[in-house]
């Protein structure tokens, strides 16, 4: 098999559709693209031009009452939450806080989220990357968001039911949880992912050197939230995904020195792609062959040199993301300091892992696309859609026609550049990740504005750009100012995602509440009364729009008093809220459900409380008070 370790060998001969930017600026200059096709040398003109980008824009545009195509799920960046897009329409529809404080529902403030927040373990930030949606059989199934918080090393589970967050894992023995993807087939059993930094392991302060400082490769049981097993690997790990057969994963790894500096971190010519064999880890883990760390209970296998479970496939220097084909055939390492992207034939890996073939003979194409390739995403007919930072340009690039220079066919498999606004990270393609890729819409998020919106003040909005992919040409439809960087997104057609329109009333998210109150005798549904345990005060009350079923209680100053609110309306979107005026407490309670908060009486005197979502044309005027007197 022929092997291609010089990577600055047969770089093509690229036309005009292929040229960077830095070498072609005629048709950039003259419509803000570079809008030549790979089926020729011709660049459009600005007549032309200007009618397809406004066919573009019109396919784009969603009239007020109609419905978007796509939910869009964004990682909300160092806000710790989901936002929820329409797509085309880039509307936004909802926030969902994960690792926050949220104000508007009561996200780390009322008891449920405690809960799941991890009590005396919650933060009080987050660091919100890859949102990655469960699947089936390697289609979205709409049951599962997951996201990563990259600055406390955790990973939450968001139901889209209701779209609220219903459980978050604490990964032990790591740090900084980075790269996360989801096992495709048949099911998403694990949720694959990737701590970052390398750290001495037991991490007890007993010894800071390098020597013992290493990470993992984690994996999550789906379904119950609990680390399955971990791997150790040789150098850190970056971004990750899975193939279409369950049995491979594949990690990018930017500092196979384990240095702690930049300059030590570019030191290796190659740095490497990491394959991890799950149903061997798995079958290891099952037979019992595995250890534990310090006070940790999880089975750590050891990938590190030549182990059973992973091989290290060598690429260019610091890879960052890495991409799997809808086709299920490829995994795509991009290359970040290589102007290279590197395709990872998945039906080699077999062969790979019994030692039949060598490490480098897995690289089926290492097309160059530009200056600093971070990510790519796929439109399902064969192309495929790389970020290029330093650019700030997406290339779209034919997957065979790459394979095919590779082997020294002289074919040009670059098909367009279009220029972004401005350093994109993530792009991400309709359906993408998914066997039902549909090449129809492409978001760019871009991590400069600079000059794309009104100016305010030093920091700025990030940029997500909407590109129309459907045809051959692509075509910016939409820029999008966002905050605090969002990183990453996912889109899924919306008969994917079937969302309740009230709670029913044996919900798990508020079982805890129904648990307290049969034991204190309350049936939530009807009773309005006060449960004194000591100083411990349980407050429950009932509410229909625009009244409380309890307007007065009574406690005494320090209580810790615990307000239950159930709402009883039935009417989809008559949310209540429940606020209690200087304590810090507010939270939403949407139709049929039950929610609490626990706060400490403040000093004697008299506390309103009021509902803080509009419910009624009287909602003013719904409110109680709180009565505290001296202890």
């Amino acid at each position: 098999m022929k092997k291609r370790d010089d990577l600055t060998k047969d770089t093509p001969e690229v036309s005009e559709g292929g040229l960077s930017r830095r070498r072609f600026m005629g048709a950039a200059a003259l419509a803000g693209v570079a809008g030549a096709t790979g089926l020729g040398s011709s660049v459009m003109s600005r007549e032309t031009w200007a009618a397809a980008a406004e066919e573009a824009r019109n396919k784009a545009h969603v009239a007020p009452g109609e419905l978007d195509e796509y939910y869009g799920f964004w990682s909300g960046g160092h806000q710790g939450e989901v936002r929820v897009l329409g797509v085309p329409s880039m509307r936004e529809l909802m926030r969902i806080p994960v690792f926050n404080v949220d104000s508007a529902t009561g996200w780390g403030i009322t008891n449920e989220s405690k809960e799941i927040l991890g009590g005396d373990q919650q933060y009080l930030n987050g660091d919100c990357h890859h949102p990655h949606i469960s699947m089936t059989d390697g289609r979205y199934d709409g049951k599962y968001l997951f996201i990563n918080d990259k600055a406390n090393t955790r990973v939450a589970r968001i139901r889209l039911d209701i779209m609220k967050t219903d459980k978050i894992t604490h990964i032990p023995n790591v740090q900084a949880i980075h790269g996360l993807r989801l096992q495709k087939v048949p099911k998403t059993n694990y949720v694959f992912c990737n701590a970052e930094f390398v750290i001495p392991q037991p991490n007890d302060g007993t010894d800071f050197s390098l020597d013992n400082s290493y990470t993992m490769f984690t994996a999550i049981d789906a379904e119950t939230m609990d680390v399955a097993w971990q791997v150790v690997v040789d150098g850190n790990l970056d971004n990750t995904d899975a193939d279409y057969t369950g049995k491979y994963a594949a990690s990018t790894c930017y500092n196979s020195e384990r240095a702690v500096d930049l300059a030590g971190t570019m030191r290796n010519d190659r740095d490497w792609v990491v394959v991890f064999n799950v149903e061997r880890i798995a079958a290891a883990v099952k037979a019992g062959n595995f250890k534990t760390i310090g006070d940790s209970k999880v089975p750590v296998v050891d990938g590190r040199g030549e182990s059973e479970f992973t091989r290290y496939i060598p690429v260019p220097k610091n890879p960052h993301g890495l991409n799997t084909s809808p086709d299920g055939k490829y995994f795509i390492a991009n290359g970040k300091l290589s102007p290279t992207v590197s395709v990872i034939a998945i039906d080699k890996l077999d062969d790979l892992f019994e030692d039949k073939i060598e490490l480098r003979d897995t690289i089926v194409a290492e097309p160059e696309l530009g200056l600093g390739p971070l990510h790519t995403t796929f439109d399902g007919r064969g192309n495929a859609y790389t970020t290029l930072f330093i650019d700030s340009q997406v290339c779209k690039w034919n997957i065979a026609d790459a394979i095919k220079h590779y082997n020294g066919d002289k074919v040009n498999y670059i098909r367009q550049k279009l220029d972004v606004q401005y350093q994109p990270g993530h792009n991400h393609a309709s359906l993408t990740e998914s066997r039902d890729a549909d090449g129809k819409w492409l978001v760019v998020l871009s991590k400069f504005s600079k000059d794309r919106f009104l100016p305010v003040g030093p920091l700025h909005p990030e940029n997500d750009q909407l590109i129309d992919i459907s045809g051959e040409e692509m075509k910016l439809v939409h820029d999008g100012p966002t905050y605090a960087e969002p990183h990453d997104c996912i889109l899924v057609r919306r008969d994917q995602i079937k969302t309740k329109k009230i709670y029913e009333r044996n919900d798990p998210y508020f079982a805890s509440c129904r648990a307290q109150a049969e034991k204190d005798g309350v049936t939530l549904e009807s009773d309005n009364k006060v449960i004194r345990d000591g100083n411990k005060v349980r407050v429950y009350m009932t509410s229909v729009a625009p009244q409380y079923g309890m307007t007065e209680f009574k406690v005494k100053e320090g209580d810790e008093v615990t307000v239950y609110v159930t709402n009883l309306d039935m009417v989809e979107d008559v949310t209540h809220g429940f606020c209690m005026v200087n304590h810090g407490v507010s939270m939403e309670i949407s139709p049929q459900q039950t929610s609490s908060v626990t706060f400490t009486a403040g000093k004697p005197g008299v506390y309103w409380y009021y509902c803080n979502w509009f419910c009624h044309a009287l909602h003013m005027e719904m409110g109680g008070r709180m009565l505290v007197e001296k202890a």
